[in-house]
């Protein structure tokens, strides 16, 4: 409800958001830019509304997600439930950096009335957030394709220890890689036409966040698919259904950015033509959505998440493992039941 009213309060703002500001750091911030006309928005106060709402609905659902996780994955022991934690977590950082600081608190209240360096260190934080999600995910498709096409080895490289030096590493070259955004300008203060620079930091956040990772999901679902048609096992479609279905939201949710972005580079730029305008918004706006939608997601597939979260509402304490229970586990060991394993880890 404060994050609704927030909205409400922040709509007779949406004035400041059309304030010029220059698209050189090397200008002081307070002066105005001369230039030709600029694209007019369109979309009005929407993406206040929109943005208020999607973070007040997904950041509480993140939140009750992490903690259902952080219980699944001390009491299993299994990698795939630490992936999917560290999954949660980069959509929180995502939605706190991107859509808080970034538009609603730094864009939509302040209207970008700051210092330059404070934009420019909330963008490292934002790219850094966005790349750690993306490869996260990446890591646990990976997972599961290994799990399922090369069991054995599954069983010798996947342990918790090692999983948990691989989120952090993955972290670590999140914030690497998101450092050469400090000199990253919105589209639409690009210079027209875009620069050396501004060209470069484009393709890499394309690459980076876009065709390079959705080439790994698209390569590691048809070996999983053609596994799965191979030993023709009852389920073995749904589970494939099912892990397609969580990639392939992905590769949807963040299309239209960056087929907006190529389209701004060298068909027409989003300072000039309202259509890329308005079609840049719109993109933002549904590629956002993907920080919201996978606790929806695991509460569609796993009966034991949905157990957990309601054990979490319920206020029921962390429940440790059994010496000798003979419960079984929720992710059985891949090399009996893979099909099994892979529709309870959906993304």
């Amino acid at each position: 409800m404060p994050l609704v009213l927030l909205c409400l309060l922040t709509a007779g703002l949406w004035w400041k958001m059309t304030v010029p500001v220059p698209n050189s750091t090397a200008v002081s911030w307070a002066l105005p830019e001369p230039e030709l006309e600029r694209s007019p928005c369109l979309v009005g106060i929407v993406p206040i509304v929109y943005y208020s709402v999607l973070l007040g609905l997904g950041l509480p659902a993140n939140i009750l997600t992490a903690v259902a996780l952080s219980r699944l994955a001390t009491r299993t022991k299994k990698s795939s439930y630490w992936y999917l934690l560290a999954l949660t977590t980069s959509d929180i950082l995502t939605q706190v950096f991107i859509i808080f600081v970034g538009f609603i608190l730094q864009t939509a209240i302040l209207a970008r009335a700051v210092p330059s360096a404070f934009i420019h260190t909330v963008t490292v934080l934002e790219f850094t957030a966005n790349h750690a999600s993306t490869w996260v995910t990446v890591l646990l498709t990976v997972d599961r394709y290994v799990a399922l096409c090369h069991p054995l080895r599954y069983r010798a490289v996947s342990y918790p220890r090692r999983t948990r030096r691989i989120i952090a590493a993955v972290f670590a070259a999140a914030l690497a890689t998101g450092v050469p955004f400090y000199w990253w300008l919105d589209m639409w203060r690009d210079a027209d036409p875009p620069t050396a620079l501004d060209t470069a930091l484009k393709w890499l956040h394309c690459v980076t966040i876009y065709f390079l990772p959705c080439s790994i999901f698209l390569a590691a679902n048809s070996a999983i698919v053609r596994k799965l048609r191979r030993r023709r096992r009852a389920g073995g479609g749904k589970a494939a259904a099912l892990l397609l279905a969580v990639t392939a939201a992905f590769i949807v949710l963040w299309a239209p950015r960056a087929v907006v972005t190529m389209c701004h580079l060298y068909v027409a730029s989003v300072r000039r033509d309202w259509r890329v305008h308005l079609a840049l918004d719109v993109a933002n706006m549904v590629a956002m959505l993907n920080t919201s939608l996978n606790f929806f997601l695991y509460c569609f597939v796993s009966q034991t998440f949905r157990r957990a979260v309601g054990e979490v509402l319920r206020g029921q304490p962390r429940a440790a493992p059994r010496r000798g229970s003979t419960h079984c586990p929720p992710f059985p060991p891949p090399g009996l039941e893979p099909l099994k394993l892979l529709g309870s880890t959906a993304l």
